[in-house]
């Protein structure tokens, strides 16, 4: 196979990871702890969920279904390029039929971003897996590592790079810019394996704790800083520590000890391998033909839809765009904040109520007028408060949150 170059890097970055087209498809994926209703505290094995789940057949309207190692059931939604209400309608259908073959065998999906009573139980059968969880034990990384594959879950919102290359820097920015405040209006995870941590949200909490070459955010630049976010990118990836190298006689080896530059001077990985490397970045925004927002804590099932719908009116809507521009300049890196703190931040509340309003005026124009009303009751819940889900935390006795 043909060896790549470091031309071969960027070129490969800006022409796929950053591939402009008219914007307007959206996508989502929701993560879900699986529960047994009898005991909240047990992990359902997984071998049983995933037998459910296929004998009920494949989701109505398209999602696909995978596993966390942990046994976190996700749910990743086909591209509507309709767009927002579409997915919305599609997205609810899945989950529905996916919790329909699982409640009448006592077990149910919940949403938190971390797993609130359980310990970390690795149920993974993938070799990838395996060579992830010895590559955080041998850089360091080891207990945050087996955190973040099992005990934690998001809702993770997907929409298209931009029109042009200059929309695509202005997207880039904005999503980056915009992560702290979807962090602090979503926080719902101030528990982990049975104790308070100190923050709002327990999953960010984990990510920032784990190897920064691969989970730290790729720009920390302001809103209208004009940089290539594709040359970002190849910095980025070249930079990162190699997690996994397939061998040629089909082997998986963690942790061979060098950056993806350092093996491109050995002249040894392929395109293969550069986009294998590129599946085990896991920045807050992540290109990959689209823009994939990472940073949204798994929320209680009738509010998973609120994040996806604000954060694709705050891109897709011009008029909200602006508005989301000038919110959040004054927030963008107050990444630990908005986990420590969330919405009783000052600064992160402002950027959120004028975020949250300016994405309730874009919704009709979008075509998502229905999903209106179950944003501003999120709004009005939360937001408007100075509030979020983790500070429905309940009692010490009473550890069930809404569904």
């Amino acid at each position: 196979m043909t060896r790549l170059t470091v031309d071969d890097v960027h070129q490969y970055l800006h022409g796929v990871c950053f591939k402009n087209g008219p914007p307007g498809t959206v996508g989502a994926e929701t993560e879900w702890f699986v529960t047994c209703a009898d005991d909240p505290a047990a992990h359902p094995p997984g071998a049983r969920v995933r037998a459910l789940v296929e004998a009920a057949g494949p989701p109505p309207c398209g999602s696909r279904i995978s596993y966390e190692p942990g046994g976190q059931l996700e749910l990743s939604s086909a591209p509507f390029p309709t767009g927002l209400a579409a997915l919305h309608e599609g997205l609810a259908a899945d989950i529905a039929h996916v919790r329909a073959a699982l409640v009448p065998a006592g077990l149910d999906l919940v949403g938190h971003g971390a797993d609130p009573l359980r310990r970390p139980l690795f149920q993974a059968e993938h070799p990838r897996y395996g060579c992830m969880r010895d590559y955080f034990d041998a850089t360091g990384f080891a207990g945050a590592g087996l955190a973040m594959m099992c005990s934690t879950a998001s809702v993770q919102v997907c929409l298209d790079i931009g029109a042009d290359a200059a929309d695509a820097a202005r997207r880039w920015r904005r999503t980056h810019a915009l992560g702290p405040v979807l962090v602090a209006a979503f926080a719902n995870s101030p528990l982990c394996a049975g104790r308070r941590t100190g923050l709002r949200s327990s999953r960010q909490g984990v990510w920032t704790e784990l190897d920064p070459c691969r989970t730290a955010p790729v720009t920390t630049g302001p809103v209208h800083d004009g940089g290539d976010p594709a040359e970002e990118w190849a910095r980025y990836a070249l930079d990162a520590r190699v997690m996994v190298i397939r061998t040629a006689a089909g082997e998986w080896l963690a942790d061979p000890g060098m950056t993806f530059a350092e093996w491109l001077d050995k002249g040894e990985p392929t395109l293969s391998d550069l986009d294998y490397h590129l599946s085990t970045l896991f920045p807050p925004v992540r290109p990959r033909g689209w823009l994939e927002l990472r940073m949204i804590d798994a929320l209680p099932g009738r509010y998973w839809p609120v994040p996806v719908a604000v954060a694709t009116a705050l891109l897709e809507d011009p008029a909200a765009a602006a508005a989301a521009d000038a919110a959040v300049e004054p927030v963008a890196g107050r990444w630990a904040e908005a986990a420590r703190d969330a919405l009783t931040d000052p600064p992160l509340a402002a950027a959120a109520r004028a975020c949250f309003a300016a994405a309730l005026d874009a919704l009709p124009r979008l075509g998502a007028a229905g999903l209106v009303p179950l944003v501003a009751e999120y709004a009005a819940r939360y937001v408007e408060r100075g509030r979020c889900p983790a500070d429905d935390l309940p009692s010490e006795e009473n550890t069930a949150w809404p569904r």
